[in-house]
Protein backbone atom coordinates (compact mmCIF):
# COMPACT_ATOMS: atom_id res chain seq x y z
CA UNK A 1 0.00 0.00 0.00
CA UNK A 2 1.66 3.49 -1.03
CA UNK A 3 2.38 6.14 1.41
CA UNK A 4 1.31 9.96 1.31
CA UNK A 5 3.00 12.86 2.83
CA UNK A 6 0.09 15.39 4.37
CA UNK A 7 0.63 18.73 5.75
CA UNK A 8 -3.01 20.03 7.28
CA UNK A 9 -4.13 22.92 9.79
CA UNK A 10 -5.47 21.39 13.02
CA UNK A 11 -8.29 23.05 14.85
CA UNK A 12 -6.17 25.05 16.90
CA UNK A 13 -4.68 26.73 14.00
CA UNK A 14 -1.33 24.85 13.94
CA UNK A 15 0.42 23.32 10.96
CA UNK A 16 1.02 19.58 11.09
CA UNK A 17 2.43 16.98 9.19
CA UNK A 18 2.90 13.54 8.78
CA UNK A 19 2.51 10.16 6.85
CA UNK A 20 -0.14 7.66 6.15
CA UNK A 21 -0.82 4.37 4.26
CA UNK A 22 -3.38 4.26 2.30
CA UNK A 23 -5.39 2.97 -1.27
CA UNK A 24 -5.07 6.37 -2.55
CA UNK A 25 -4.55 10.14 -1.88
CA UNK A 26 -8.46 10.90 -1.36
CA UNK A 27 -8.81 8.30 1.19
CA UNK A 28 -6.19 10.06 3.50
CA UNK A 29 -8.13 13.69 2.88
CA UNK A 30 -10.99 11.75 4.18
CA UNK A 31 -9.80 10.57 7.18
CA UNK A 32 -8.04 13.78 7.98
CA UNK A 33 -11.62 15.46 7.47
CA UNK A 34 -12.69 13.19 10.03
CA UNK A 35 -9.71 14.56 12.46
CA UNK A 36 -11.07 17.80 11.88
CA UNK A 37 -7.83 18.82 9.63
CA UNK A 38 -8.40 21.58 7.06
CA UNK A 39 -6.39 23.17 3.93
CA UNK A 40 -5.01 19.64 3.70
CA UNK A 41 -2.26 18.92 1.35
CA UNK A 42 -1.80 15.19 -0.05
CA UNK A 43 1.28 13.64 -1.99
CA UNK A 44 2.12 10.11 -2.38
CA UNK A 45 6.29 9.79 -1.61
CA UNK A 46 8.38 9.56 -4.60
CA UNK A 47 5.59 11.04 -6.74
CA UNK A 48 5.85 14.85 -5.93
CA UNK A 49 8.54 15.61 -8.01
CA UNK A 50 7.60 13.69 -11.32
CA UNK A 51 3.74 15.30 -10.95
CA UNK A 52 5.07 19.04 -10.31
CA UNK A 53 7.67 18.30 -13.41
CA UNK A 54 4.58 17.34 -15.91
CA UNK A 55 2.37 19.99 -14.85
CA UNK A 56 5.35 22.46 -14.98
CA UNK A 57 6.10 21.67 -18.64
CA UNK A 58 8.09 18.55 -18.90
CA UNK A 59 4.95 16.05 -19.69
CA UNK A 60 2.32 16.26 -22.27
CA UNK A 61 -0.13 18.96 -21.71
CA UNK A 62 -3.80 18.96 -21.63
CA UNK A 63 -4.81 20.19 -25.13
CA UNK A 64 -8.35 22.01 -25.44
CA UNK A 65 -9.35 19.16 -27.52
CA UNK A 66 -8.97 16.66 -25.06
CA UNK A 67 -10.99 18.72 -22.95
CA UNK A 68 -13.85 18.69 -25.36
CA UNK A 69 -14.00 15.30 -26.22
CA UNK A 70 -13.84 14.19 -22.30
CA UNK A 71 -16.75 16.84 -21.51
CA UNK A 72 -19.17 15.46 -24.41
CA UNK A 73 -18.68 11.58 -23.90
CA UNK A 74 -19.17 12.36 -20.01
CA UNK A 75 -22.26 14.04 -20.61
CA UNK A 76 -23.51 11.13 -22.89
CA UNK A 77 -22.70 8.55 -20.29
CA UNK A 78 -24.34 10.80 -17.54
CA UNK A 79 -27.80 11.37 -19.90
CA UNK A 80 -27.17 7.51 -20.08
CA UNK A 81 -27.94 6.67 -16.16
CA UNK A 82 -24.04 5.74 -15.44
CA UNK A 83 -22.79 6.44 -12.31
CA UNK A 84 -20.52 9.43 -11.53
CA UNK A 85 -17.39 7.26 -10.54
CA UNK A 86 -18.09 4.88 -13.39
CA UNK A 87 -18.20 7.21 -16.23
CA UNK A 88 -14.95 9.08 -14.69
CA UNK A 89 -12.92 5.14 -14.76
CA UNK A 90 -14.00 4.36 -17.69
CA UNK A 91 -12.67 7.84 -19.26
CA UNK A 92 -9.57 7.53 -17.23
CA UNK A 93 -9.02 4.53 -18.64
CA UNK A 94 -9.55 4.90 -22.13
CA UNK A 95 -7.50 8.30 -22.25
CA UNK A 96 -4.34 8.62 -24.63
CA UNK A 97 -2.83 12.00 -22.87
CA UNK A 98 -0.88 10.25 -19.90
CA UNK A 99 -1.11 13.95 -17.83
CA UNK A 100 -5.26 14.22 -18.61
CA UNK A 101 -5.49 10.47 -17.57
CA UNK A 102 -3.60 10.88 -14.53
CA UNK A 103 -5.73 13.92 -13.51
CA UNK A 104 -9.03 12.04 -14.36
CA UNK A 105 -7.35 9.32 -11.83
CA UNK A 106 -7.53 11.51 -9.21
CA UNK A 107 -10.86 13.31 -9.84
CA UNK A 108 -12.19 9.81 -9.53
CA UNK A 109 -10.54 9.35 -6.45
CA UNK A 110 -11.65 12.36 -4.94
CA UNK A 111 -15.07 11.98 -5.53
CA UNK A 112 -14.53 8.70 -3.85
CA UNK A 113 -13.38 10.41 -0.62
CA UNK A 114 -16.99 11.90 -0.78
CA UNK A 115 -16.04 14.99 -2.63
CA UNK A 116 -17.97 16.79 -5.25
CA UNK A 117 -17.70 16.79 -8.81
CA UNK A 118 -17.07 20.28 -8.68
CA UNK A 119 -14.64 19.68 -5.77
CA UNK A 120 -12.87 17.37 -7.36
CA UNK A 121 -12.05 19.16 -10.40
CA UNK A 122 -11.13 22.18 -8.41
CA UNK A 123 -8.07 20.68 -7.14
CA UNK A 124 -6.37 20.64 -11.01
CA UNK A 125 -7.46 24.63 -11.78
CA UNK A 126 -4.24 24.14 -15.08
CA UNK A 127 -7.06 21.57 -16.63
CA UNK A 128 -10.56 22.70 -15.31
CA UNK A 129 -10.17 26.68 -14.89
CA UNK A 130 -13.57 28.58 -12.61
CA UNK A 131 -15.88 28.60 -15.42
CA UNK A 132 -15.64 24.86 -15.85
CA UNK A 133 -16.04 24.40 -12.09
CA UNK A 134 -18.89 26.84 -11.76
CA UNK A 135 -20.88 25.20 -13.96
CA UNK A 136 -20.44 21.81 -13.03
CA UNK A 137 -21.29 23.12 -9.37
CA UNK A 138 -24.35 24.46 -10.73
CA UNK A 139 -25.38 21.25 -12.88
CA UNK A 140 -24.66 19.04 -9.54
CA UNK A 141 -26.89 21.42 -7.53
CA UNK A 142 -29.66 21.46 -10.16
CA UNK A 143 -29.90 18.46 -11.41
CA UNK A 144 -28.87 18.98 -15.00
CA UNK A 145 -25.09 17.90 -14.81
CA UNK A 146 -25.50 16.03 -18.39
CA UNK A 147 -27.09 19.68 -20.05
CA UNK A 148 -24.38 21.77 -18.52
CA UNK A 149 -21.80 19.44 -19.68
CA UNK A 150 -23.00 19.34 -23.20
CA UNK A 151 -23.17 23.34 -22.81
CA UNK A 152 -19.50 23.44 -21.61
CA UNK A 153 -18.50 21.76 -24.43
CA UNK A 154 -19.93 24.00 -26.80
CA UNK A 155 -18.68 26.70 -25.47
CA UNK A 156 -15.34 25.54 -25.17
CA UNK A 157 -15.15 24.70 -28.94
CA UNK A 158 -16.65 27.96 -30.12
CA UNK A 159 -13.80 29.74 -27.82
CA UNK A 160 -11.32 27.11 -29.78
CA UNK A 161 -12.44 28.62 -33.33
CA UNK A 162 -12.44 31.95 -31.86
CA UNK A 163 -9.18 31.54 -30.44
CA UNK A 164 -7.76 29.84 -33.93
CA UNK A 165 -9.45 32.56 -36.10
CA UNK A 166 -6.97 35.04 -34.16
CA UNK A 167 -3.79 32.58 -34.34
CA UNK A 168 -4.39 32.21 -38.00
CA UNK A 169 -4.96 36.30 -38.68
CA UNK A 170 -1.22 36.60 -36.83
CA UNK A 171 0.46 33.78 -39.32
CA UNK A 172 0.62 35.37 -42.47
CA UNK A 173 1.80 38.58 -41.45
CA UNK A 174 3.86 36.68 -38.78
CA UNK A 175 5.56 34.87 -41.57
CA UNK A 176 6.57 37.45 -43.73
CA UNK A 177 8.16 39.77 -41.64
CA UNK A 178 10.29 36.78 -40.63
CA UNK A 179 11.22 36.30 -43.82
CA UNK A 180 11.92 39.80 -44.19
CA UNK A 181 14.62 40.40 -41.26
CA UNK A 182 16.28 37.02 -42.02
CA UNK A 183 16.72 38.01 -46.02
CA UNK A 184 17.55 41.80 -45.09
CA UNK A 185 20.05 40.71 -42.20
CA UNK A 186 21.64 38.11 -44.78
CA UNK A 187 22.26 40.53 -47.63
CA UNK A 188 23.48 43.62 -44.98
CA UNK A 189 25.81 40.80 -42.90
CA UNK A 190 26.93 38.99 -45.75
CA UNK A 191 26.37 40.53 -49.26
CA UNK A 192 27.06 44.09 -48.67
CA UNK A 193 30.58 43.41 -47.27
CA UNK A 194 31.09 41.65 -50.38
CA UNK A 195 30.51 44.88 -52.72
CA UNK A 196 31.88 47.41 -50.39
CA UNK A 197 35.27 45.55 -50.82
CA UNK A 198 34.76 45.54 -54.45
CA UNK A 199 33.64 48.77 -54.66
CA UNK A 200 36.57 49.61 -52.60
CA UNK A 201 39.10 47.99 -54.74
CA UNK A 202 37.04 50.08 -57.62
CA UNK A 203 37.78 53.96 -55.93
CA UNK A 204 35.90 56.60 -56.97
CA UNK A 205 32.86 58.39 -55.53
CA UNK A 206 29.71 56.19 -54.32
CA UNK A 207 26.17 57.25 -54.74
CA UNK A 208 24.77 58.57 -51.47
CA UNK A 209 22.12 55.46 -51.28
CA UNK A 210 24.83 52.85 -51.47
CA UNK A 211 27.34 54.86 -48.81
CA UNK A 212 24.06 54.76 -46.25
CA UNK A 213 23.47 51.02 -46.84
CA UNK A 214 27.52 50.33 -46.28
CA UNK A 215 27.40 52.11 -43.90
CA UNK A 216 24.36 50.33 -42.25
CA UNK A 217 26.10 47.08 -43.05
CA UNK A 218 29.44 47.72 -41.32
CA UNK A 219 27.37 48.62 -38.04
CA UNK A 220 25.62 46.18 -37.70
CA UNK A 221 28.69 43.79 -38.33
CA UNK A 222 30.34 45.59 -35.98
CA UNK A 223 27.68 46.16 -33.41
CA UNK A 224 25.68 42.79 -34.30
CA UNK A 225 25.77 40.81 -30.82
CA UNK A 226 25.21 44.35 -29.43
CA UNK A 227 21.99 44.84 -31.27
CA UNK A 228 20.48 41.22 -30.23
CA UNK A 229 20.99 41.70 -26.45
CA UNK A 230 19.46 45.20 -26.98
CA UNK A 231 16.34 43.46 -28.56
CA UNK A 232 16.11 41.09 -25.65
CA UNK A 233 16.64 43.35 -22.92
CA UNK A 234 13.89 45.24 -24.79
CA UNK A 235 11.45 42.33 -25.50
CA UNK A 236 12.01 41.36 -21.76
CA UNK A 237 11.47 44.55 -19.88
CA UNK A 238 8.39 45.14 -21.95
CA UNK A 239 7.26 41.87 -20.51
CA UNK A 240 8.06 42.71 -17.05
CA UNK A 241 6.06 46.38 -17.63
CA UNK A 242 3.03 44.12 -18.37
CA UNK A 243 3.35 41.85 -15.63
CA UNK A 244 2.60 44.95 -13.33
CA UNK A 245 -1.36 45.91 -13.40
CA UNK A 246 -0.01 49.55 -14.49
CA UNK A 247 1.81 48.26 -17.60
CA UNK A 248 -0.81 45.53 -18.27
CA UNK A 249 -3.52 48.84 -18.24
CA UNK A 250 -1.35 51.00 -20.44
CA UNK A 251 -0.49 48.14 -23.01
CA UNK A 252 -4.12 46.93 -23.38
CA UNK A 253 -5.29 50.13 -23.43
CA UNK A 254 -3.16 50.99 -26.64
CA UNK A 255 -4.27 47.28 -27.65
CA UNK A 256 -7.53 48.80 -28.42
CA UNK A 257 -6.55 51.97 -30.07
CA UNK A 258 -4.50 50.32 -32.28
CA UNK A 259 -5.39 50.95 -36.01
CA UNK A 260 -5.56 47.38 -37.56
CA UNK A 261 -5.62 45.27 -34.77
CA UNK A 262 -7.79 47.34 -32.43
CA UNK A 263 -11.25 47.26 -33.70
CA UNK A 264 -10.74 43.22 -34.13
CA UNK A 265 -9.85 43.15 -30.21
CA UNK A 266 -12.74 44.71 -29.30
CA UNK A 267 -15.06 42.45 -31.38
CA UNK A 268 -12.97 39.64 -29.90
CA UNK A 269 -13.67 40.55 -26.39
CA UNK A 270 -17.53 41.37 -27.08
CA UNK A 271 -17.91 37.96 -28.60
CA UNK A 272 -16.21 36.27 -25.38
CA UNK A 273 -18.00 38.49 -22.86
CA UNK A 274 -21.43 37.41 -24.11
CA UNK A 275 -20.49 33.85 -24.75
CA UNK A 276 -19.16 33.40 -21.25
CA UNK A 277 -21.85 35.24 -19.63
CA UNK A 278 -24.61 33.74 -21.52
CA UNK A 279 -23.77 30.36 -20.28
CA UNK A 280 -23.24 30.98 -17.08
CA UNK A 281 -26.38 32.71 -16.69
CA UNK A 282 -28.12 29.71 -18.57
CA UNK A 283 -26.32 27.24 -16.58
CA UNK A 284 -27.71 28.72 -13.73
CA UNK A 285 -25.12 30.62 -11.90
CA UNK A 286 -25.75 33.72 -10.25
CA UNK A 287 -24.89 36.37 -11.92
CA UNK A 288 -22.73 38.40 -9.69
CA UNK A 289 -20.59 35.26 -9.93
CA UNK A 290 -21.11 34.92 -13.54
CA UNK A 291 -19.44 38.49 -13.85
CA UNK A 292 -16.38 38.24 -11.39
CA UNK A 293 -15.74 35.10 -13.58
CA UNK A 294 -15.97 36.39 -17.03
CA UNK A 295 -13.66 39.77 -15.44
CA UNK A 296 -10.89 37.58 -14.38
CA UNK A 297 -11.00 35.49 -17.61
CA UNK A 298 -11.32 38.56 -19.88
CA UNK A 299 -7.77 38.86 -21.16
CA UNK A 300 -7.61 42.24 -21.42
CA UNK A 301 -7.14 44.98 -17.93
CA UNK A 302 -9.56 47.65 -19.24
CA UNK A 303 -12.55 45.14 -20.20
CA UNK A 304 -11.44 43.24 -17.15
CA UNK A 305 -12.45 46.54 -15.03
CA UNK A 306 -15.27 47.87 -17.05
CA UNK A 307 -16.70 44.38 -16.13
CA UNK A 308 -16.14 44.40 -12.56
CA UNK A 309 -17.48 48.08 -12.88
CA UNK A 310 -20.87 46.77 -14.33
CA UNK A 311 -21.18 44.27 -11.63
CA UNK A 312 -20.58 47.00 -8.62
CA UNK A 313 -22.97 49.10 -10.33
CA UNK A 314 -25.63 45.52 -10.56
CA UNK A 315 -24.89 45.21 -6.68
CA UNK A 316 -25.56 48.71 -6.07
CA UNK A 317 -29.36 48.36 -7.99
CA UNK A 318 -29.05 49.37 -11.31
CA UNK A 319 -29.37 47.71 -14.64
CA UNK A 320 -26.47 46.15 -16.55
CA UNK A 321 -26.87 48.27 -19.79
CA UNK A 322 -26.41 51.41 -17.86
CA UNK A 323 -22.89 50.83 -16.37
CA UNK A 324 -22.15 49.07 -20.26
CA UNK A 325 -22.79 52.29 -22.01
CA UNK A 326 -20.49 54.38 -19.67
CA UNK A 327 -17.89 52.19 -19.95
CA UNK A 328 -17.30 52.58 -23.49
CA UNK A 329 -16.33 49.80 -24.57
CA UNK A 330 -19.10 47.93 -25.94
CA UNK A 331 -20.82 49.21 -28.98
CA UNK A 332 -24.35 51.05 -28.79
CA UNK A 333 -26.38 47.94 -30.54
CA UNK A 334 -25.09 45.41 -27.76
CA UNK A 335 -26.08 47.55 -24.77
CA UNK A 336 -29.11 47.98 -26.89
CA UNK A 337 -29.86 44.56 -26.92
CA UNK A 338 -28.89 43.30 -23.54
CA UNK A 339 -31.13 46.43 -22.11
CA UNK A 340 -33.85 44.35 -23.96
CA UNK A 341 -32.97 40.61 -22.91
CA UNK A 342 -32.95 42.47 -19.48
CA UNK A 343 -36.57 43.87 -19.54
CA UNK A 344 -38.22 40.23 -21.62
CA UNK A 345 -36.34 38.41 -18.63
CA UNK A 346 -34.32 36.43 -21.92
CA UNK A 347 -31.02 37.53 -20.90
CA UNK A 348 -28.95 34.35 -21.45
CA UNK A 349 -30.55 34.08 -25.09
CA UNK A 350 -29.86 37.77 -25.73
CA UNK A 351 -26.41 37.60 -24.55
CA UNK A 352 -25.95 33.85 -27.15
CA UNK A 353 -27.55 36.00 -30.15
CA UNK A 354 -24.83 38.74 -29.71
CA UNK A 355 -21.91 36.24 -29.43
CA UNK A 356 -22.96 34.50 -32.59
CA UNK A 357 -22.89 37.85 -34.43
CA UNK A 358 -19.97 38.88 -33.80
CA UNK A 359 -18.78 35.53 -33.77
CA UNK A 360 -19.41 36.47 -37.46
CA UNK A 361 -18.08 40.02 -37.15
CA UNK A 362 -14.97 38.36 -36.27
CA UNK A 363 -14.94 36.01 -39.07
CA UNK A 364 -15.41 39.22 -41.60
CA UNK A 365 -12.42 41.80 -39.65
CA UNK A 366 -9.88 38.80 -39.86
CA UNK A 367 -10.95 37.92 -43.63
CA UNK A 368 -10.58 41.62 -44.18
CA UNK A 369 -7.11 42.35 -42.16
CA UNK A 370 -5.67 39.83 -43.90
CA UNK A 371 -6.33 40.54 -47.35
CA UNK A 372 -5.71 44.38 -46.43
CA UNK A 373 -2.50 43.55 -44.88
CA UNK A 374 -1.10 41.24 -47.89
CA UNK A 375 -0.43 43.79 -49.95
CA UNK A 376 0.91 46.18 -47.49
CA UNK A 377 3.33 43.32 -46.64
CA UNK A 378 4.71 42.77 -49.86
CA UNK A 379 4.99 46.21 -50.61
CA UNK A 380 6.99 46.48 -47.27
CA UNK A 381 9.34 43.51 -48.26
CA UNK A 382 9.62 44.57 -52.41
CA UNK A 383 10.35 47.91 -50.97
CA UNK A 384 13.04 47.21 -48.30
CA UNK A 385 15.16 44.08 -50.36
CA UNK A 386 14.52 45.85 -53.90
CA UNK A 387 16.09 49.04 -52.39
CA UNK A 388 18.98 47.48 -50.62
CA UNK A 389 19.58 45.73 -54.50
CA UNK A 390 19.03 48.84 -56.68
CA UNK A 391 21.65 50.99 -54.00
CA UNK A 392 24.27 48.15 -54.66
CA UNK A 393 23.38 47.89 -58.16
CA UNK A 394 23.92 52.28 -59.13
CA UNK A 395 27.83 51.95 -58.88
CA UNK A 396 27.97 48.82 -61.24
CA UNK A 397 25.25 51.07 -63.12
CA UNK A 398 27.36 53.97 -62.85
CA UNK A 399 30.56 52.53 -63.94
CA UNK A 400 29.29 50.63 -66.94
CA UNK A 401 27.63 53.88 -68.51
CA UNK A 402 31.64 55.17 -67.54
CA UNK A 403 32.86 52.41 -69.81
CA UNK A 404 30.69 52.95 -72.54
CA UNK A 405 31.12 56.60 -73.01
Amino acid sequence: MPKFNWEARSRTGSTQKGVMEAASSALVESQLKKYGFTNISVKEEGRGLSMELKFSGFGKKVETKDLVVFTRQFATMIDSGLPLVQCLDILSSQQENKTFKEVLVKVKETVEGGSTFADALSKHPKVFDNLYVNLVAAGEIGGILDTILNRLAAYIEKAMKLKKQIKGAMVYPTTIMSIAVIVVGVILIFVIPTFAKMFADFGGELPAPTKFVIALSNFIVKYIILIIGLIFAVVMAVKKYYATPKGRKVIDALALKAPIAGPLIRKVSVAKFTRTLGTMISSGVPIMDGLEIVAKTAGNKIVEEAIFRVRQAISEGKTMAEPLQECGIFPPMVVQMISVGEATGAMDAMLTKIADFYDDEVDEAVGAMTAMMEPLLMVFLGTTVGGLVVAMYLPIFKLAGAVGG
